[in-house]
């Protein structure tokens, strides 16, 4: 039996705070235009894999992940 098999859905847990902030970004928005606490959860979103952070000539750009 294969794994995917035995998971037929498979979702990760982001909080109420982590969907507002990742419903934001549509596109690749610099990281400037956050406040503190969105970059915080920004970073939370990166090590599950749901943002990606992009450095394009000194200025760090973050676009969700498909």
């Amino acid at each position: 039996m294969k794994i995917n098999e035995l998971i037929s859905d498979f979702a990760i847990f982001m909080s109420n705070e982590e969907k507002d902030v990742y419903k934001n970004i549509t596109e690749p928005t610099p990281i400037n235009q956050f406040n503190e606490r969105q970059r915080f959860l920004i970073d939370n979103l990166v090590r599950k894999s749901m943002v990606s952070k992009l450095d394009k000539n000194g200025l760090i750009l973050v676009y969700p992940n498909e």
